[in-house]
């Protein structure tokens, strides 16, 4: 079963173990030993992240290394961008109306020297 990008880094373990890996290469005991959760529920959440190709797991001796392959993570930013364009014209259109705003009020505002007289 091909797993979804998305269901991948929904969880926060998942989460945890990119980051780990995305720095360097490392066997499934290094991983393991980085959670306080059982050695085959690391190895579930490795097999969560290879079907959805986030790492890739290989083998070196006896050892099995997982490395990160980020590149599927594209589709997470692209997903991303249209809330970003969104939010960033939002964003700006509040800008300038408190920008018009602050012009308006400073224009109503008596000046000081006009309530000393």
């Amino acid at each position: 079963m091909r797993r979804d990008v998305f269901q991948a880094i929904a969880d926060p373990t998942r989460r945890e173990i990119i980051n780990l890996i995305a720095h360097q290469s490392l066997n499934l005991n290094s991983v393991a030993e980085n959670f306080e959760i059982s050695r085959p529920a690391i190895s579930k959440h490795i097999k969560i992240l290879s079907e959805c190709g986030l790492i890739v797991i290989k083998q070196q001796g006896r050892e099995r290394y997982c490395e990160a392959n980020l590149k599927s993570l594209s589709q997470v930013d692209r997903w991303i961008e249209q809330y970003r364009v969104f939010w960033t014209s939002k964003l700006d259109a509040l800008e300038k109306f408190l920008n018009k705003e602050t012009r308006t009020t400073n224009k109503r505002k008596p000046s000081k020297k006009t309530k000393q007289k």
